[in-house]
Formats: structure tokens, sequence, C-alpha cells
């Protein structure tokens, strides 16, 4: 038990130390990692920004339902049990006429008085209607079919165009969004593992002497592992607080040029991010170290 203590301390120690005994490899293999988590981290946030925008905009489609003319307020409130009971269905907000009108003389602004006269009951041509949120705004049509067999509802007023709109627009983001990812993840891999092995290789001889002396594969490798771990962290560290940086800059510039644009905090997803940057971080690094020292151990 105390030799196994040993070792792990030997190979921490011995794993540290190399560090500082090649820093100039140790720095690009740091700087490497953290520029590629940068890269992807950046295009991550701001797949993610659109998205919300996206979603947003979703947000606002909605569906208005008038009901028969011929029922009271209190009988058109009751159709809220009916319409809530379809299963897209997210939200719904009663509008009585009196609102209805009101609302209207508002958007008439300076012409309001045109409208003059229609505040009593009876004079009112508008309807008791309901505004409807949708949870899933691809299953437009079929909620408005839905909607529409309700006996009670006279009409629907909806823009379906735009949901089919926002829904194509949302699977070329995502599509484009997963074809970039995909792509600057394979680039970031093939640079830090190129990397891994510049670093490697410039101690081609270090390793062979250790094989030559009875040091055995594990003994030879875990230092490596143990190297590249660290700096695997660190990159992924020093890319998380340049990320936040850089995030914050950006945002601070967009929402002082562009007021009405609504981004997402950083501190929304950091936990998510330190914790992605930290996986990606040991398994470049120490996995990266560890496959790129198996070809030199054959001597």
């Amino acid at each position: 038990m105390k030799s196994k203590r040993v070792n792990i301390k030997y190979f921490i120690s011995e794993g540290v130390k190399n560090i500082f005994l090649h820093g100039f490899m140790s720095i690009a293999a740091i700087g490497v990692i953290a520029a590629c988590l940068l890269v992807t981290g950046s295009f991550t946030l701001i797949a993610r920004n659109i998205d919300a925008v996206i979603e947003s905009i979703e947000e606002q489609n909605e569906i208005m339902v008038y009901i028969d003319e011929t029922l009271g307020e209190e009988e058109a409130q009751n159709v809220a049990v009916k319409i809530t009971a379809i299963d897209n269905v997210k939200s719904v907000e009663f509008i009585s006429k009196e609102k209805a009108l009101k609302n209207f003389k508002d958007k008439l602004d300076e012409y309001s008085y045109i409208l003059d006269g229609f505040e009593n009951s009876d004079e009112n041509p508008l309807r008791h209607g309901f505004r409807i949120r949708m949870k899933d705004i691809a299953m437009h049509a079929e909620t408005v079919d839905a909607l529409q067999k309700i006996p009670e509802i006279a009409s629907t007023n909806s823009r379906q165009d735009i949901s089919q709109k926002l829904i194509q627009v949302r699977r070329v983001v995502n599509a484009i969004s997963m074809a970039l990812l995909i792509m600057l993840g394979a680039v970031s891999v093939f640079i830090i593992a190129n990397t891994v092995k510049l670093t490697t290789f410039t101690r081609r001889e270090e390793i062979a002497i250790m094989k030559m002396v009875g040091a055995t594969d594990g003994f030879i490798t875990f230092p490596f592992v143990v190297e590249g771990l660290v700096l695997g962290e660190i990159g992924a560290v020093l890319a998380f607080f340049c990320q936040w940086g850089v995030y914050s800059y950006i945002t601070k510039v967009l929402s002082d040029g562009i007021g009405m644009l609504d981004i997402i905090p950083f501190a929304d997803f950091s936990w998510q991010l330190i914790g992605i940057f930290a996986i990606i971080g040991v398994i470049v690094g120490a996995g990266g170290s560890a496959v790129a020292i198996r070809k030199f151990l054959k001597v």
C-alpha cells in the first residue's frame, strides 16, 4: 500500500516537474488547447443565443380566437376550459370585447375618437376572444384545427406562414451550428493531438533510456499522463476566463449599440461551460499524452 502511495506521489511530482522542464512546449500546448476551446466555445455560445432569439420570437407567435357573438361574457370565459384541454396550448388569456375596444382605441391614438359611442355593450361590434400561445409552433396547424372544432368559437386568426418560416430558420440554424461545431471540434482535436505528439517527440530519447534501464510502460506513461492532464486543465481554465472576458465585452458592446437585443447572461451557462471545458481538457491532455507516448514505448 505504501509503495502505491509512493508511486502516485512520484508520478504527480514528475508530471508537474516536466511541465517546468519543458517550458516552451508546455506553454505551446496550453496555448493551443485554450485557443481551440475558446473558438469552439465562442461559436457554441453564438449558436445558443441565436436559438434563444428564435425561441423568443416563437413565444410571440400566437393564435387569436373569437367567440360566438350570441354568448355573454361569463359564457365566453367558460370556453377557456375546452381550449386549455388541447394538448399544444401553453397559455390562454381572455380578452373581453370591452378590453378589445380599448386596445383598438389605444392603437388609433389621436384618431381614437372614431370609436366614440361604441363603449356601450350593445353597440360594441367586437367579440369576446382569447389570446392563445402554443407549446410547439410546429403543431400550429393541428392546434388551429382543434380550436375550430369547439362549437363556441366563431373564428380563428393566426399567422401559420410565420410559424413555418420560424421552423425552417431553426432547422437551418441548428444544421449549420452542428456542422460547424463538428468541423471546429475535429480541427481542434487534430491540432491538439499533434501538439501533444510534438511535445512527446522531443523527449523520445528520454523515454528510450528509461526503457533500456528496465522501466515498465506504465511507470513511463503515468508521469506523461499527469503532465498532459495538468496542461489540459490549465488550458481549460485559461479558455474559460478568456471566454468570460470576450463574451462580457461583446455583450456590453451589443447592449450599448443595440439596446433591444436580448443576450443571454454568461452566468446562465458558466458552470456548464467550465464543466465541458474541464472534461475536454482531461480527454485531450491525459488521453492525448497516453496515445502519443505509445509509439515511443516500442524500443
